[in-house]
């Protein structure tokens, strides 16, 4: 009963529910997009790598999130989220001029200032909400949050698929738009009254270091962001043997859906319970607990059975939010607010950029190695990720108490 009362406290909070309405909503669109724009450069080049490149274009901006989310320690957060909406939804409708190969350089331009514009929501929205949610409460947020965000990757490209059927990409740009302007109207109902940000004394570079440096120096931190960032790289690496897994069983690609469908549904149940496993565990363990659920499922796809291979997707699923949701949720219990937006983003880099470096290299191990003794190795070595984990946990959040407390070096009165 008490971890459920958890939950309804993050609901009944105003502010609260309506980012978590604004998670499913461009969540959402933006899923959408991500799988008809793909489709829509195929159709108009026929070329695989041209349409790979949209994807690149929406994560390459993450490389960039660590100056990125200095803007969210610059202002109030509330308007710049709202303007920072309402921009993708005004460089969508410019997709719409789109409709020939020759054109294409503005969807990809698009999709890069689309991509750049979400580093800066994410950081922007993960300070805000740090002032809103209960620190106790920051694991349930975060789990809800995740549950809607995958929730949302289940029912969104199937809808993206059928707009794109019927209208094209700009139907779906169009869907996207609305999303955004949407989300927009949300973020301008909250009702959080936030203070005047103190003025950051300093270059912009010293500025945006700033947040590396704390998130680094972080005796609590850094293992948790190392330990996300590793579990990214080897979930790269083995996404591209899902392929393989697929042909193994007997089936056409198509029945990637099906898996994926799975690894969705494991995502949900695991967003629903961060919160009281949080709490009861204690982030390390938490994290920990779900590398090594990963890293037995990953073994097992290595069986050739429909059963087994849907289970082990649920539980890859179900492990793989761990880490990442352990270390958002430290990130905003632990950072000075002053300094939230640049460490969150920063956090963002180090835990989501390893993902895509691991998919260029898992692309190529398929094509050398078979797939079987790669499952294995990749099962054993995720379990690596688990090393920085290993400290006390009473050492590390003593540590922890101790810089959290301190004053951020580069935040001078107004």
């Amino acid at each position: 009963m008490t971890n459920n009362w958890s939950v309804v406290r993050v609901l009944r909070d105003r502010d609260a529910a309506l980012c978590l309405a604004v998670s499913a909503v461009s969540g959402f669109g933006t899923s959408a997009l991500w799988l008809a724009s793909g489709v829509w450069v195929k159709d108009l080049t026929g070329s695989n790598g041209l349409a790979a490149l949209c994807v690149l274009a929406l994560w390459a901006p993450t490389l960039l999130a660590p100056l990125l989310g200095s803007l969210a320690d610059r202002t109030r957060r509330r308007p710049l989220l709202v303007a920072f909406t309402l921009g993708p939804a005004a460089l969508l409708l410019s997709v719409l001029a789109v409709d020939s190969p020759d054109r294409l350089w503005l969807l990809f331009a698009v999709l890069f200032l689309y991509g750049a514009a979400s580093v800066v929501v994410d950081a922007a929205e993960s300070a805000l909400v740090a002032a809103v949610v209960a620190p106790e409460l920051l694991g349930d947020y975060n789990g809800l949050r995740m549950t809607l965000t995958e929730g949302m990757k289940l029912v969104a490209p199937p809808t993206g698929a059928v707009v794109y059927a019927a209208y094209g990409g700009h139907g779906v740009a169009l869907l996207d738009a609305a999303t955004f302007v949407c989300a927009a109207g949300l973020y301008g109902c909250m009702r959080v009254r936030e203070e005047r940000p103190r003025r950051v004394a300093g270059h912009w570079r010293a500025q945006t270091a700033g947040g590396a440096r704390f998130l680094w120096g972080h005796p609590d931190l850094r293992p948790l962001v190392v330990a996300g960032g590793t579990t990214m790289l080897f979930a790269g690496l083995g996404a591209p043997l899902l392929y393989a897994v697929v042909e193994g069983l007997g089936h056409s690609p198509a029945y990637m859906g099906v898996l994926y469908a799975a690894q969705g549904g494991g995502s949900v149940v695991v967003g629903l319970v961060s919160g009281p496993a949080l709490r009861r565990l204690g982030a390390r363990r938490f994290a920990a607990c779900g590398i090594a659920l990963t890293a037995v499922a990953v073994v097992a796809q290595a069986v050739p059975s429909d059963p087994v291979a849907l289970m082990c997707g649920a539980a890859i699923g179900a492990g793989l939010p761990c880490a990442l949701i352990a270390a958002l949720t430290a990130v905003q219990q632990r950072t000075p607010d002053a300094l939230l937006g640049r460490v969150t983003a920063t956090a963002g880099t180090l835990l989501y950029a390893p993902n895509a470096v691991g998919l260029a290299m898992g692309a190529g191990l398929v094509e050398l190695l078979p797939y079987q003794p790669l499952l294995l190795a990749l099962g054993l070595a995720r379990l690596t990720a688990v090393l920085p984990l290993l400290r006390a946990p009473a050492q590390a959040d003593e540590g922890a108490a101790r810089t959290a407390s301190a004053a951020p070096p580069d935040a001078d009165p107004a």
